[in-house]
């Protein structure tokens, strides 16, 4: 029955109608499988469909993105700062080495033969000859040609074309560039074609970090699954597999997390870059882009910056051995830094040598040479670039008048007041001076950067306002705070001439002060003015009061003037601090800013006229128009005739008073100034000036210690380190004298007109013509004689 049963099942049923046998069960079920096929086929071909429409928009959206960023400003146009440009004539007084520096800083290449080419100069003798750039500025152009200048006992004699023999009355040297914007953050970039860089160092880099860069199309699929396996072995992402090309792909568009996400669309961009630019073009970018480390606050970008950087040379100077150093930084700027850990970065350098050797690109022996050299950087502190505390005011104030991005991209040509020659012997004084402080007194090094004896120094034209240098610390890399600018300091007894001017309309340079001891009360306290080295006389006049920085006096003063009318000379004077009316005033016991101390001042030099500090020239855009041109401001504070009584008064100072010792350091031209020194020591203080120039300078510590010394002993020698490096100001013209002054021969004694053969000391002084003083002297005035005997004395002379 079994068997039979089997049977039944392996016999097809019969149709009833027609008797044929239906299909097996079996067949009816492949049906549905082929269209299901059909579907997922169709679905799956949709859906590839899709996804290419999907990467073709997404790939013509970064296609964009990317074309907006290369192809467009980035590279080419961004804002340029300059520095004033130098002027040279016949007659100027050279600091030769200066002038040297500034032609190389210019580009200018030392050759042992006359210049023949663009950017050459050589020296002989007295004989300079350079061979002059071109001069390529918005608005600006100029030819270069060859000159001989040439000099004669520290002096231009004479300047000459080479071309044409014609006589120069003026030469321009061109400005120097300064500083360029990229960006919203402090960076500092020296672009570089790919043609100015080195093969050996290209080699370098490709070694270091994409060795097969010209075979692949942007992704290295070998290397992508070396870091996948290195990845999934570690248990997370570890390994970058990064082409140079995706670097830069990350570097412009992406954020720095380490997900699958972010690769694949990095690896997308690297692709389509590599579609639309040619290798060598997104080489050049890179090598720009790249990060190399930092400075302090400022980050170091491109090949070649890090040259100066590290090794303070161009790129194309840049040896074998440099240059893998250079390429090995790239992986881990800080972790390989020469600065901070020089054998990991001579680890680091000889492999990427032995990844150079493998390659092909140099051979066995030049990779054993480069191995065994020597790591020879300039330095951490010894890299710099001009200026930065002056750049960081500028650019404070383009910010006001400019976008971060219109800066980065619109290509402006942004000029200034610096010089950077006096800049350079602003920066050396103030660094020399420091030492020396930290030479004498031994306790006053710190170990701690941040610790150590600070000092500032900023020079102005005291006319123009001009700003021709600042040095806002003793070292950018490690404070970036300008203590020009920002910081608040008592003055000490370089407060004092605004008390002295406010006493000008009832007193005189020949008025007697009273330099005996008082006392005075304030806010319920009593306090007792003394003076820093001890005068024996009851009186002195307002000259020497000055001149010696008589505390006393220089109270006395201030009280019997009034405390409100010295707080308001010198908030008309541009002092924007507060100015508490103690009598401690007189002395300086009010904070200012550095800048406005040296402002005020130039009102002395300047016939009375204040100028606004002036650090912008002007802003030129690509097509030579003037966007930005600043002229000066300026406001007449005080008469010309006080401003000029006010600069005697200071030279009085150098000649016989505190800063007296400036001919024994050096300076045998006229000068006017004060010294200032703040209790226990904590501040000093010299401001100098000319006709021509005016310079402060500040010393002390950030957080208030004492220095050991005064501003005669501290500041002033700074002030004279500076001034000797700056022979085209020591001229030696002096101020003209005003209208509505008057010299008179006074007894110093009285204060009277001297006694002619009576006076036993009798001196020249100038005043203001409405209050000179007309009575003579009656201390040294012969005694009347009375009685009779007298009386036919003088009638028998009489007859």
């Amino acid at each position: 029955m079994e068997h039979a049963n089997q049977c039944i099942r392996l016999i097809p049923r019969m149709h009833k109608k027609t008797g044929t046998p239906k299909r097996p069960r079996t067949r009816r079920k492949s049906a549905p499988k082929k269209s299901f096929r059909r579907r997922l086929v169709a679905w799956i071909f949709i859906a590839l469909l899709l996804i290419t429409a999907g990467l073709t928009l997404y790939g013509f959206f970064l296609a964009q993105d990317i074309q907006h960023r290369f192809s467009g400003r980035r590279w080419t146009v961004p804002s340029r700062i300059y520095s004033d440009a130098a002027l040279l004539y016949p007659g100027q007084s050279v600091n030769v080495e200066a002038l040297r520096n500034r032609l190389k800083r210019l580009q200018y290449r030392p050759v042992d033969r006359p210049p023949r080419e663009k950017g050459e100069m050589s020296f002989s003798g007295t004989t300079l000859r350079i061979f002059l750039h071109d001069i390529d500025i918005p608005g600006r152009t100029r030819a270069g040609y060859p000159v001989q200048i040439q000099l004669q006992k520290g002096r231009i004699h004479s300047i000459k074309r080479l071309d044409t023999s014609a006589a120069l009355k003026l030469l321009e040297l061109e400005p120097e560039e300064l500083m360029l914007f990229f960006g919203l953050e402090r960076e500092d970039r020296q672009l570089v074609s790919i043609d100015e860089i080195p093969l050996h160092v290209i080699q370098a880099v490709l070694a270091a970090e994409d060795a097969r860069y010209y075979d692949h199309p942007g992704m290295d699929i070998k290397g992508i699954l070396r870091a996948v396996y290195m990845d999934l072995k570690h248990g997370e992402l570890r390994q970058g597999g990064s082409t140079i090309t995706q670097q830069l792909a990350k570097n412009y568009f992406l954020t720095p997390e380490k997900t699958f996400q972010r690769k694949l669309k990095e690896g997308l961009l690297a692709v389509t870059m590599e579609t639309m630019y040619d290798k060598d073009e997104i080489l050049e970018i890179y090598l720009n882009e790249i990060y190399f480390g930092q400075k302090g606050s400022v980050a170091i970008h491109g090949i070649g910056e890090a040259s100066w950087f590290y090794f303070g040379k161009p790129v194309k100077a840049i040896s074998l051995p440099e240059a893998a150093a250079l390429a090995g930084l790239i992986r881990a700027p800080n972790h390989y830094s020469p600065y901070k850990d020089p054998e990991r970065c001579l680890e680091r350098r000889n492999s990427v040598l032995q990844a150079m050797h493998k390659q092909g690109w140099i051979s066995e022996g030049e990779a054993a040479s480069a191995s065994d050299a020597a790591l020879e950087t300039i330095g951490y502190q010894a890299y710099g670039r001009t200026a930065p505390y002056f750049l960081d005011f500028v650019v404070s104030q383009l910010k006001t008048l400019y976008s971060p991005d219109d800066l980065a991209s619109l290509g402006l040509y942004i000029q200034t007041t610096l010089d950077t020659q006096v800049q350079e012997a602003a920066e050396k004084a103030l660094k020399k001076g420091l030492e020396r402080i930290e030479s004498r007194h031994p306790d006053l090094k710190r170990s701690s950067p941040e610790k150590q004896v600070q000092g500032a120094i900023v020079v102005m034209q005291p006319r123009t306002g001009a700003i021709l240098a600042m040095v806002g610390g003793r070292h950018y890399g490690n404070s970036q705070f300008n203590r020009i600018t920002h910081a608040r300091r008592q003055p000490g007894s370089a407060f004092k001439p605004f008390v002295f001017l406010s006493a000008l309309d009832r007193f005189t340079p020949a008025s007697l002060l009273s330099n005996q001891p008082k006392t005075y009360t304030v806010d319920g306290r009593a306090w007792e003015p003394k003076n820093y080295a001890p005068l024996e006389a009851d009186q002195v006049t307002l000259r020497t009061a000055l001149a010696k920085s008589v505390n006393r006096a220089s109270v006395d003063l201030a009280m019997q003037v009034g405390l409100s009318e010295v707080v308001e000379t010198a908030q008309r004077f541009g002092f924007s601090t507060p100015l508490p009316p103690y009598p401690s005033l007189a002395l300086g016991a009010a904070e200012v800013i550095p800048l406005e101390l040296a402002r005020a001042y130039c009102a002395f030099a300047g016939d009375g006229i204040l100028p606004q500090p002036l650090s912008l020239r002007e802003v030129i855009d690509e097509g030579g128009e003037t966007l930005e041109r600043r002229h000066m401001e300026i406001s007449e504070v005080t008469s010309p005739a006080k401003a000029y009584l006010m600069t005697s008064l200071l030279q009085s100072v150098v000649q016989d008073g505190t800063a007296r010792s400036l001919p024994a350091l050096g300076i045998s031209f006229p000068a006017a100034g004060k010294t200032g020194t703040t209790n226990d020591s904590r501040d000093a203080w010299f401001v100098g000036f000319t006709p021509d120039v005016l310079a402060v300078v500040w010393v002390g510590f950030d957080e208030g210690g004492t220095l050991h010394g005064t501003g005669s002993s501290i500041a002033l020698p700074i002030w004279a380190d500076l001034m000797r490096s700056l022979p085209q100001f020591a001229t030696g013209n002096w101020f003209t004298t005003p209208e509505g002054i008057v010299t008179k021969r006074i007894c110093p004694a009285s204060g009277l007109l001297a006694l002619p053969g009576a006076c036993p000391s009798p001196q020249d002084e100038v005043f203001l013509v409405e209050n000179a003083p007309s009575a003579t002297c009656t201390l040294h005035a012969p005694k009347k004689k009375t009685g009779i005997l007298e009386w036919f004395k003088d009638v028998f002379e009489s007859l």
